[in-house]
């Protein structure tokens, strides 16, 4: 059986390299690191901004793909062995063809490379819209079946809110940075966030709050229920390597524990 589905034997070649670096995802209730999400960057330090401009319509497919292979291998290298946390990989609902199909990519890799696929994290995010709801609600169940974990990424900020959190309930969501951004100062913020974490507590779903910037807004998600934590406060992203949480958030985390 091909390893490929055929958008990816389609697309058009990158012609241009990439990497990635990598963020802790921080569990207060054990003081953990609990994961890293997998960012892409340029070979030379570019953001994925940068990167992402210079893929066309026809190379979604590939890169896509490209993307999921190497997000894999780096950490089979960085990765503790024993107690593996997770490794979280941004995916586009719509460079999916057939979602079993384009899994088969992302499996070879994590055998060739002994990772374990239940440490793998799937994240879509919000912001792109999804036209084929049937198709995405495919995607995760294929991807549950596989033993994959499931997030909604940019939560709060994108076209769907929650009517997407209706028809799909993934493991877990995480909080845009805009709802995130000083919300010690902000009721309003303080009230959504509050009203999120009680549907994730009725779904049973983990939430998650990324663009932590400050104790302050720690603080405020921690009362507020939120036990995952990923932002700079914590520490930024290394390219291809595991960066050390900060000696500041080690010692809040412990404390607000």
């Amino acid at each position: 059986m091909a390893d490929t589905c055929e958008g990816c034997r389609s697309g058009e070649p990158l012609g241009f390299d990439f990497t990635m670096a990598f963020q802790p995802i921080v569990e207060t209730s054990e003081s953990i690191v609990w994961g890293y999400e997998a960012l892409i960057r340029g070979t030379a330090g570019e953001g994925a901004g940068e990167i992402l401009s210079r893929v066309g319509p026809e190379q979604r497919y590939r890169f896509d793909q490209a993307c999921r292979v190497k997000a894999v291998e780096l950490p089979s290298r960085l990765f503790p062995k024993e107690n593996t946390p997770r490794l979280s990989i941004n995916f586009l609902p719509n460079a999916v063809y057939e979602p079993a199909a384009c899994l088969r990519k992302t499996l070879s890799a994590a055998r060739r490379c002994h990772f374990p696929q239940t440490a793998i994290m799937f994240e879509f995010t919000e912001n792109e819209i999804v036209h084929d709801t049937a198709h995405l609600r495919a995607i995760i169940a294929e991807y549950r079946k596989q033993g994959f974990v499931t997030a909604i990424d940019d939560f709060g900020a994108g076209f769907s809110g929650l009517a997407l959190l209706a028809d799909f309930q993934p493991d877990l969501i995480k909080l845009d940075m805009h709802l995130v951004r000083d919300i010690h100062a902000s009721r309003a913020r303080q009230a959504i966030v509050a009203g999120l974490a009680g549907i994730c507590r009725e779904l049973d779903i983990a939430l998650l709050a990324e663009g932590v910037e400050s104790e302050a807004e720690f603080l405020m998600l921690k009362a507020a229920g939120v036990t995952l934590f990923q932002g700079y406060w914590f520490a930024p992203p290394a390219v291809e390597a595991l960066p050390q949480v900060s000696a500041a958030a080690i010692s809040a985390v412990n404390i607000a524990a």
